[in-house]
């Protein structure tokens, strides 16, 4: 069975060296000084397997038999472009580098990337890299095994190469993730592997790449098999305005043939569109020459490429296209199933989601949907001040649902100020998970602030027990003393009779002869209650209530249940039933 090469993006937290191990792979294309095979300009960088044997022929004595011809690695390091490289149900990415700076263990955009590999169950390795920066840490010959080099190391740095890889597999089992280092893996489809590398140093580059090669050849076959003869299927990458060209698109193909004069649909902000292309163009091979790209008739799986059409501008980065060869009207219904089940606008109270991408956008909307938060309109752009005034209309009905969500696009000033000016908070950020957190823990304050304030404004549920022989004074005001039986007792409500009769408003609070705001359940205390007579509606061993109207219940009960106790929470309804009326 012929196989295509697999899809590698590479993923972790900034400054841990995605970016550096991408070069560091690179390098292992170039031979006598040219670029080899590199298609930097497309976003993606193809490296043979004879060039992945050249890398690591040094270092294995014996490689195995491959029949992948080589991988394809996406460039854009990060999350972003896992998140951007989609097809319909799930990412395009065949396998995954997670790269942690071993020094530095777990961030937040490495949890973030675990996170996103998991809800796309796809496989993955440890790339532990900058071993170069553990104390003591000597480079031998780059191109020696990793084990051999770590062998040759002092017995304290192999201990803390221990130490720190340990801690990764830690971190790893949080997520539930069995781990183990790559020479100690005794079941690939149980334990992720971790492999020590440096891509300063290129030590570990070898293993990492036969790494990546073998699990996707032995674990990835089905997915791997090519399908030359369907109609091409990819993701759109980027959108780029060419010289001499103008609008053009850098797509990864992953099924199929794509050919020049096919006809192609896509996703815009407006819908599908469709196109024929006109060129598809590859980086030229040799740096020296004096044009960046060469035509080129047809394209296979997997593969980076330039589509040249008129008609490109509206195209979405992280779209997924078609080849309308099975018919226009079925890759139109196929673009427009996937646009509707992400960008959305709405008239119901919900918030208002901006994302540079498609696949960020999907991303962000998987994310807000498991915490069951509604959205009025999930869009890709930047945040604009029809955005502020629509969440300003959604505030006014739900003060938490009132805001902005934007992931890596641009807010101007003026927008920002007009956010402030309706009171809308705009979450931006360019980690996803964090956003969302941020947004989380902003709404848990929201509550809280608010549930204090309504404990400080509303009545709140108390019973008393008129003390016998504690009758101070009869009215104008009427002092007696009470124990609270149940709930919590606040200066300035108004007490009732278990038939609902009004008696007076509570004026003063004494307890050992001082004034207090607040008596709680158990303590017995003096009250003055204007409008209250003793002997006559008021007497010893009466029960009386805090009055609480429905209106004043609901709001208690949806502002400051969470701070109530349970026989508080019961108290209420039960105080309200005394009103003869519901409570909603």
């Amino acid at each position: 069975m012929a196989l295509r090469q697999p899809i590698v993006v590479v993923m972790g937290h900034v400054d841990h060296g995605k970016t550096s191990l991408l070069d560091a792979i690179r390098k292992t294309n170039i031979a006598k000084k040219e670029a080899g095979a590199i298609t930097q300009h497309i976003g993606a960088s193809e490296i043979s397997l004879e060039d992945i044997k050249e890398a690591c022929h040094k270092a294995v004595k014996t490689l195995p038999s491959f029949s992948i011809p080589g991988l394809l690695f996406i460039d854009t390091p990060g999350h972003e472009a896992f998140t951007h490289l989609r097809q319909r149900g799930g990412s395009i990415a065949d396998i995954a580098i997670l790269v942690v700076d071993i020094t530095q263990g777990f961030q937040p955009q490495t949890k973030e990337s675990i996170m996103i590999l998991k809800e796309f169950k796809t496989p993955f390795v440890v790339a532990a890299n900058k071993i170069d920066l553990i104390d003591g840490w000597k480079t031998q010959d780059a191109h020696c095994s990793i084990i051999s080099a770590i062998e040759r190391q002092s017995p304290a740095t192999q201990m803390k190469m221990d130490e720190l890889l340990y801690k990764i597999v830690g971190e790893l089992a949080e997520f539930g993730i069995n781990s183990e280092r790559f020479d100690r893996v005794k079941d690939f489809t149980r334990q992720v592997a971790i492999l020590p590398v440096s891509a300063k140093t290129s030590e570990g580059l070898a293993e990492l790449l036969l790494a990546v090669a073998g699990l996707s050849q032995r674990f990835l076959e089905k997915e791997l098999a090519r399908k030359e003869d369907q109609p091409g299927k990819g993701t759109v990458l980027e959108v780029k305005e060419e010289k001499g060209l103008g609008t053009t698109i850098d797509v990864i193909v992953y099924e199929g043939r794509l050919r020049k004069n096919d006809e192609i649909v896509f996703g815009t902000i407006n819908g599908a569109a469709k196109v024929r292309i006109r060129g598809l163009l590859k980086p030229k091979l040799k740096q020296t020459d004096k044009e960046k790209y060469e035509y080129v008739d047809e394209v296979t799986a997997a593969c980076g490429v330039k589509i040249y059409a008129p008609g490109l501008e509206g195209a979405l980065a992280g779209s997924p296209f078609v080849v309308a060869e099975g018919g226009e009207a079925e890759g139109i219904a196929e673009i427009e199933g996937v646009l509707k089940s992400i960008i959305e606008d709405s008239e119901k109270n919900g918030l208002i989601v901006k994302a540079d991408t498609l696949g960020s956008l999907e991303a962000l909307r998987k994310l807000l949907s498991a915490h069951k938060l509604e959205i009025k309109r999930a869009a890709i752009g930047k945040v604009t001040r029809k955005d502020v005034v629509d969440a300003s209309v959604v505030a006014a009905n739900n003060p938490y649902l009132g805001a902005i969500i934007a992931f890596n696009v641009d807010v101007e000033e003026e927008v920002r100020e007009e956010a402030a000016f309706l009171g809308v908070k705009i979450f931006s950020s360019p980690i996803i998970y964090s956003l969302c957190e941020e947004y989380i823990n902003w709404v848990e304050e929201q509550k809280k602030s608010q549930a204090k304030e309504a404990i400080e404004r509303l009545p709140l549920p108390a019973k008393l027990l008129v003390l016998p022989g504690c009758i101070f004074r009869s009215s104008k005001p009427a002092i007696f003393g009470i124990e609270v039986v149940a709930g919590r007792l606040k200066k300035g409500v108004r007490l009732m009779k278990a038939d609902g009769q009004i008696i007076g408003q509570l004026k003063e609070i004494q307890r050992d002869g001082k004034g207090v705001q607040l008596a709680t359940k158990g303590q017995q205390v003096a009250i003055s209650v204007e409008g209250a007579v003793c002997g006559k509606t008021v007497s010893e061993n009466d029960y009386l209530y805090t009055y609480i109207t429905p209106k004043e219940a609901e709001e208690i009960e949806s502002s400051c249940k969470a701070q109530l106790e349970e026989s508080e929470i019961s108290l209420l309804y039960e105080i309200v039933s005394m009103t003869k009326r519901d409570l909603i």
